[in-house]
Formats: structure tokens, sequence, C-alpha cells
């Protein structure tokens, strides 16, 4: 009898790291849809089908008020809280660029000139990049080095002693480093050379797997294609207003159809991602990824990001309000859904831990904005800004001249620090100056200095609060911009665009954040949360560390079975 006992005593002792194995999920798959505002699920829901976003928002736990705390909502900052589950001051992303005063030029998020791509070629083609941020970069090198805090993806390559398989996947090279984090592998899509590629930060060398996929050529299958409207005309909820604004970017045309051309043409690639084909590119490598790399199928739980870019691109070029975003959308939902239907067949849906959410939102484009009644709506010429009354009130008041301010990057005002200690006068009173004209320009809600955000001399409101945490010492601006709502500069170096974000309104802080799959209960909650939270919840359910600077909380209705 004590024989059996002490059987059973040892078959349960080995039993136990398979049943702790069991009680986490084999895959982490964070999706980010670059710029999707929370209430375009709901308006656009009765257009999708069962199995992509009404599988999430159906069967997860679906947050419908989730708000980012932060004042510049771009990308590369909504990406890097996503991962980490804190503000810009803490993992130091203040914008999709910033001014280096140590290098004396402007920098791109997550350019490395330590490192080097893979692919000769592949890094950024200026003459046809439409991405402004993308060009201030001096070199392709990409890395995650300049983000400040771990993320998500690093505490958990830290739990598993390097066993757990991190990746990221995107169309833009900053929405596939972010998540991935700093222990993790990045794939993101050259539009120079049209494959997914990487830098030897990750790699020596790619994996087989890998040049297999990109000597397919998958993306020229849309060569001579066109993207048409994906069901009868009457089907879609929006109203047009005009297409005046819209882009016609290189021959795509402002309205449907929208010819891609022959693979041979320079602005190929580009059209691919700014249309619903960038997208399904990424779900062909990220679903290759997944088998190959055999996600899911270990004795620790895998990480898997993939960041949809396209809409963000075509709520660029089109507005949130045309027929473009909607029917993005609506393809999108069918992405999505053949990317779950793998990794139901592959991992299980059931074993398989799935959050949504988005980097930002997105105002309706201002000519839009104008039709229905918005009339303080307007875009702004970025050259001219600073000319009204600036210039003037610097003379007069300092004897300084317009050399003393050197730039202005979403959405900060840099100045020359230097300029202004050989005039032996005060920063601060200079930055205070510029903030008190700048707030009597039309179109400008408020301006605020860093010396006063620093001080914490602002106003206790909720817009300051966003203003602060969006502040880091040694990267931010010397004077913070906030447009009115709706208001924008939409020239990107020469392209005029039809919509932007980075305010700090509710329309480009509202976001959808999904919890769906591996022991999570259906159930929709209005509560007010911040996808800050995403982060911590994630790390709570795995029971490991949270990111180091985090300040988001844990989502009970997600922890809790």
């Amino acid at each position: 009898m004590g024989f059996i006992r002490s059987g059973i005593t040892l078959a349960l002792l080995c039993a136990l790291p398979v049943m702790a194995a069991e009680s986490k999920p084999k895959l982490v798959l964070q999706l980010t849809v670059d710029g999707l505002r929370a209430d375009l699920l709901e308006r656009y829901k009765h257009n999708f089908g069962d199995d992509g976003f009404r599988y999430l928002m159906d069967n997860g736990a679906y947050y419908t008020n989730a708000h980012y705390q932060h004042g510049n909502t771009e990308t590369i900052v909504g990406h890097v809280s996503l991962a980490t589950g804190a503000p810009p001051s803490v993992h130091g992303m203040v914008g999709n660029v910033w001014y280096d005063r140590s290098e004396e030029r402007l920098v791109y998020n997550v350019e490395d000139g330590n490192y080097a791509m893979l692919t000769s070629g592949a890094g950024v083609d200026k003459a046809t990049e439409i991405d402004p941020t993308q060009k201030t970069a001096v070199g392709d090198g990409r890395s995650p080095e300049p983000i400040l805090s771990t993320t998500f993806s690093d505490e958990l390559t830290v739990s598993t002693s390097g066993q757990s398989k991190v990746f990221g996947v995107s169309i833009k090279d900053r929405g596939a480093i972010s998540l991935a984090g700093h222990s993790g592998k990045a794939f993101w899509f050259s539009k120079a050379q049209s494959e997914f590629v990487t830098s030897d930060y990750y790699y020596d060398a790619y994996p087989n797997w890998v040049s297999r996929w990109n000597e397919k050529a998958m993306p020229s299958q849309y060569s001579k294609q066109r993207w048409d409207l994906s069901l009868p005309r009457e089907d879609y909820t929006l109203i047009e207003h005009g297409n005046d604004h819209k882009v016609d970017l290189g021959g795509f045309k402002r309205t449907f159809p929208h010819p891609y051309g022959p693979a041979s043409y320079k602005y190929f690639s580009t059209m691919l991602t700014v249309s619903p084909a960038g997208d399904e590119i990424t779900e062909n490598f990220a679903t290759t990824l997944l088998l190959q790399e055999q996600l899911g199928k270990g004795d620790v739980t895998d990480y898997l990001s993939v960041s949809f870019s396209s809409n963000d691109y075509v709520i660029h070029l089109y507005g949130p309000e045309s027929l473009e975003a909607e029917d993005n959308l609506i393809r999108l939902d069918r992405t999505i859904a053949k990317l779950l239907k793998t990794v139901d067949e592959q991992v299980g849906l059931d074993k398989t831990l799935i959050v949504l959410s988005a980097d930002h939102g997105v105002p309706e484009s201002s000519p839009a904005a104008n039709g229905l009644g918005f009339n303080q709506a307007q875009y702004f010429n970025k050259e001219t800004l600073l000319s009204q009354g600036v210039e003037q009130r610097l003379k007069s008041e300092f004897g300084l001249s317009k050399d003393a301010i050197r730039l202005y990057a979403q959405p900060y005002i840099y100045l020359n620090h230097e300029v202004i200690a050989k005039k032996k006068v005060n920063l601060a009173a200079v930055q205070n100056a510029i903030a008190d004209e700048m707030s009597k320009v039309k179109g400008v809600s408020f301006a605020v200095s860093s010396s006063d955000i620093a001080a914490n001399r602002v106003p206790d409101t909720h817009i300051m609060q966003l203003i602060k945490n969006n502040y880091h010492p040694a990267r931010s601006g010397d004077v913070y911009i906030v447009f009115a709502p709706r208001s924008y500069i939409n020239d990107m170096d020469g392209l005029q665009i039809a919509s932007t974000h980075g305010s700090p309104w509710r329309y480009d802080t509202h976001v959808p954040v999904i919890f769906a799959g591996f022991d999570v209960k259906a159930q929709t909650i209005s509560r007010e949360i911040t996808p800050y939270d995403i982060a911590p919840t994630l790390s709570n359910k795995l029971g490991i560390t949270q990111p180091s600077g985090s300040i988001g909380k844990v989502l009970n209705e997600v922890t809790q079975p």
C-alpha cells in the first residue's frame, strides 16, 4: 500500500510541470490595427463576418472606452505604449521623430547606425518614400535600442530563460520592432525591394523560410490588379461629402477603382501598402512565420505580434470618412479571420491568448468636418505657422533672430539653445514667450513650454496631464503645440494628405481593447481604461514580471476566470 501511495505521489510530482504549463496559453497573439478609432468597429460591424473582428468582439472581453493618456498620438508612441504599459515620459518615444541635441539633427524613432540591413538596397528609397519621418534617418539600420523601457515580450523571454519564441511583424519597421522588444525578432516590409526584411541586430543571416518567402515574390501577384469595392455600393455605411481632399498618389487615383499598375512601377510597393493588399501580405508572412517557427508547439508560451498598417495609410490619403477606409476595414476583417483560422488549426484558439488594440485613433478630414458644420477645422501650413508674431516677439523682447528657432517636429517647437545662450537670455523666458504667441494663433488651442511642464507649472486639467505624460527631458522640445480639434498640418514633405493624427483630443486617444481566447469570458465593458493596461494584464495573466516602466492596471475581467 505504501508503495502504491509513493507511486501516486511520484506520478503527481512528475505531472506538475505539465499542469503548470497548461495553466498558461501556448501562444500570445497581439494584433494591432494602426489608426483604428474604437467607434469604427461598431459603425461597420454589420458588414463584418463572424470569424474576424466579430469573433473577438462577441467572444472576448471587449473594452469600448479605452483611451491613451499621452498627448502625441503618433504611431511609434502608441506601439511602444502597448508594448511597455508606459507613457512616453517613461519609454522615451515622444514622437515619430525628435531632435537629438547631441547629434544636432532630427532622428527617426528606431534608427540605429550600429546595425545594418541584412538585404542590400532594402532601406528607405527617399525618391519614392511617402512617409517623411522615414526619410529623417541618416542610415537604414534599425533596432529597439532607443526604447527606454522593457516590453511585455522582453519579460516573457526573461521568465522562460530565453525559451519563448518572440516575433513582431508589420509593414512598418516601427510597428514590428516596438512590440518584438529588445529580445525578440522583428520583420518589416521593404517598399524598395517588395520583401520582408530585418537588420543584423536580430540575425546574421535570414532563416531559410524567410528567404524562400521572399523568393516567391508574393506581392507581385497584385501586378496590374486593382483595388475595388468588395461589396455592392448600397451596402456601405458612409455617405461621402466630396473627394477633392483625397490624394491621387502616382496614378492610384482619388476614387475607386485604384490600379496598382505593373510590379515594375516605382510606386507599386507603396500602392500595396496604402491598400488592403498591405495587410494581406502581412498576414501571409505572419502565417508562414507561425508555421515555420512552430509557434505554440513548445513547453512554454510563445509570442507573435502582428501590426496591420494599411488602415493608417488609407486614412491619411483618403480620410476615415471615405469609402476606401470602410472597405479597407471590411477586407481587414477577412484577413484577420484568415489568420485566426490558421492559429486555431495550428495552436487552438482556446490555447491562444489574443489581444487586439490600436496605436491611436484619427479625426475626420478637415474638409469633411467643415462640410458637416465644424467650421473651426482647418489645415495648417508648417512653414508659416511660426512666423505669426513669434519672430517679432523674439526680436523685440530678447534681441533674437529667427535663428533661435531650430525647427518644428510634431508636436514640439525645438529652439537653438546655443544661440539663446550666447545672447545670455533666459531659456525659460524665451520658451514662455513663444508659447504665449503661439496660443494667440487661430486654430491653436494650447501652447505650453517645457520649462513649465518640468516644473509642473501647468493647469490641473486632463489635456495638460496628457501633455506632461509626453514629456521626456532629453527628447521633448521646448514648446508643445496643441491644435484645435480636427485641425492639423497636412503637408507630409510635399504630399498634401487628407487626415492625420497626433492630438490629445478624444478621437485620437480612443482605441479598442479586446482580449479573447485562452480563459477569457465574453463580456462588454464600458468602464474607461487605457491601453497601458494591456502589458501588465498580460504579465499578470502569465504570472510574470510587468515591464520595467509599466504604469497600467491589471484588468480583472481578463485575469480572473
